[in-house]
């Protein structure tokens, strides 16, 4: 069994470590393995409400903190999380299963966000006008939205709760954190570096649970919450989004992709894979940005498809806490069989696969990477999220304007990649996908420094940039006369 490093197991409310209102506990288990490597409290609407009044009672004081203030707590945060940034990824690894080198990346990645949002959080920009009709002056001010719901997912267990928490007290919000049951331990380990850091008592309060459903809707019937801000499946968000609708909560999400990867005739053959691997085997594949389909140009199909087959096949699978393997365990055994389904309809329907395809036997979770090649159209790994490590190849041989009518065939609108030798060609075609983030000749999209986030039923707002901390705003205008 892999030790975890120290890491707090209680519920986090009011600046303080609790034990659960009902004393009970649920654990949390390495997928790699299927050793428990933790029992984490199960919070209850006990636990609920006081995490509420808790971030409630200390708003006032919160929001009318200096902007500079805040500022110096967010860059001490991310300073710590850096410091630590070994212990925190061994966390994320065994919670998760993802390999160490995907963790130390993610926990550099989350605590970005500190850093970003500590500079913009003096940068609430407001306005002053003339009246068209004359006699007053219009004054515009971003006011913090008040308390703040955020519900995490597993997959970037501490990249997601990271990207909402920061804009929320950069903005002067305090905040309420349901993570993720299966990785609920990267979460509790941002606490104390919240505190080390200096963000007072009830701004962050984190809430695990094995009733997350009852908890959240609780919440979002409180009548001191104001947004709930949300990352995980559209079915989930859109359940989210209707039971907000009875306080006309204001809800950011980032839901579901299926993110496309265009690679034109006389693109760079060598660029394109490496983009393609960046993009497809991030998380094993368990993004909701990872390339999910590929169409390539009838002319470059054959030797991009080799390459990438070469490439895949010389991937190393195991824990990932060894260095040496590049491939770890997906979360769970249901997200593993749900890969292996779609992997067996594409072939059923006369896909080929051209490497992998298989369950790895033994302990944990692991697939093989895989690459398939002549999908068929029908197939449903083209219309439903893989969330593995898995690539199907579609042959397109219309040109770039069937690989736009393909990619555009879903009614996800996240993220999409392509592939061009010529710039302002890729450009145009960016134009054209319904998309709400395209990556031109490059495989990584997310940047804390740009709006991420979604059109069609991939979410509503964005999250990162200054759009991200504008979320947990409210804008007010002032009539004055003088």
């Amino acid at each position: 069994m892999h030790q975890l490093p120290p890491c707090p197991t209680q519920l986090y409310i009011d600046g303080e470590w609790r034990a659960p209102h009902s004393g009970r506990s649920f654990d949390v288990v390495d997928p790699a393995t299927g050793e428990v490597i933790a029992q984490v409290a199960d919070g209850d609407l006990n636990d609920g409400q006081a995490a509420a009044h808790a971030a409630a009672a200390a708003l006032p004081d919160w929001s009318a903190t200096p902007p500079r203030t805040r500022a110096e707590v967010l860059r001490k945060v991310h300073a710590l999380m850096i410091e630590r940034l070994e212990p925190l990824a061994k966390i994320i690894t065994l919670e998760n299963g993802k390999p160490l080198a995907d963790s130390r990346a993610e926990v550099r990645y989350a605590a970005e966000f500190f850093r970003w949002y500590s500079e913009e959080a003096c940068r609430n920009l407001g306005s002053v006008s003339h009246a068209p009709a004359g006699g007053y002056r219009i004054l515009v001010q971003h006011q913090p939205i008040g308390v703040v719901v955020l519900v995490t997912p597993w997959n970037f267990p501490a990249a997601m709760g990271t990207r909402k928490i920061a804009p929320a007290l950069a903005a002067g919000c305090t905040v309420l954190v349901k993570p993720a049951g299966m990785t609920p331990l990267s979460m509790l380990a941002l606490a104390d570096l919240l505190a080390e850091a200096g963000v007072p008592k009830g701004v962050v309060n984190i809430v695990p649970t094995t009733k997350s459903g009852a908890l959240v809707d609780m919440w979002l019937h409180d009548p001191r919450v104001r947004l709930v801000s949300f990352t995980g499946s559209t079915e989930v968000g859109q359940k989210l989004i209707k039971a907000a609708a009875d306080q006309v909560l204001k809800t950011p999400m980032e839901l579901g992709g299926n993110a496309p990867f265009l690679v034109l005739d006389g693109a760079n053959v060598k660029d394109a894979v490496d983009g393609a691997m960046i993009a497809k085997m991030r998380n094993m594949g368990e993004a909701c940005t990872a390339a999910n389909r590929f169409y390539a140009g009838d002319a470059v199909c054959d030797a991009f498809t080799a390459e990438f087959v070469k490439r895949m096949q010389a991937l190393r699978i195991g824990h990932g806490l060894d260095e040496n393997n590049q491939v770890g365990s997906l979360v769970d055994e249901p997200t593993r069989k749900k890969v292996d389904e779609l992997v067996q309809d594409a072939v059923q329907r006369g896909a080929r696969i051209l490497c992998g395809g298989k369950k790895v036997p033994g302990p944990g979770h692991f697939y093989e990477p895989t690459v398939l090649g002549d999908v068929p159209l029908d197939a449903r790994i083209l219309k439903e999220e893989v969330f593995g490590p898995v690539a199907p190849i579609v042959r397109v041989k219309g040109g770039a304007d069937d690989m736009v009518k393909h990619a555009n065939d879903t009614e996800y609108g996240l993220t999409a990649y392509l592939y061009s030798a010529d710039l302002a060609q890729g450009l145009k075609i960016a134009e054209r996908l319904e998309f709400g983030m395209v990556a031109v000749n490059r495989g990584l999209v997310s940047d804390p420094a740009a709006p991420f986030g979604g059109v069609k039923q991939s979410g509503l707002g964005r999250e990162g940039a200054a759009e991200g901390m504008h979320e947990y705003m409210e804008t007010k205008y002032i009539a004055v006369t003088w």
